[in-house]
């Protein structure tokens, strides 16, 4: 069985990483080495999401809707001018995965490697209710 959380480790997590990353070095001039260490990864990692050897499916399979979006340019902002917590990185990616399923946003991937699930909107049943809670004025 594949649960909904195969497709945010495999693909979610990634596109967010990398956006993260491009925003740093792309738009607050931090070197590839730097965004590395503030995001706790390797450089190599950060090379190869620019060469498009990891993590490029995520971009494929995963649209990050604008308000995913202004949540990442936020946490690369907060990164880049070292006034980022631990805490609250990981808070607003729990919240960005929380509106993704919530939303259905990740269904179509799911459905695609558990053909099962084709009638069975699991996220959006079972997400909703603690959305509103979770996410209350946080994304809009």
């Amino acid at each position: 069985m594949k649960p909904p959380c195969i497709i945010v480790v495999n693909y979610l997590l990634p596109a967010i990483r990398i956006l993260i990353a491009k925003e740093l070095i792309e738009k607050h001039g931090l070197n590839r080495i730097e965004a590395a260490k503030r995001m706790g990864l390797t450089p190599a990692a950060i090379t190869q999401y620019f060469k498009r050897v990891r993590g490029e499916s995520a971009l494929k399979i995963i649209e990050i809707p604008d308000e995913a979006s202004r949540v990442i340019s936020e946490i690369a902002e907060e990164i880049a001018e070292d006034r980022a917590s631990a805490y609250d990185i990981l808070k607003r990616i729990c919240r960005i995965c929380w509106m993704m399923r919530s939303k259905g946003l990740l269904c179509e991937a799911h459905r695609e490697i558990l053909p099962a699930l084709r009638e069975d909107e699991i996220c959006e049943r079972e997400f909703r209710f603690p959305l509103k809670y979770c996410l209350k004025n946080q994304l809009e």
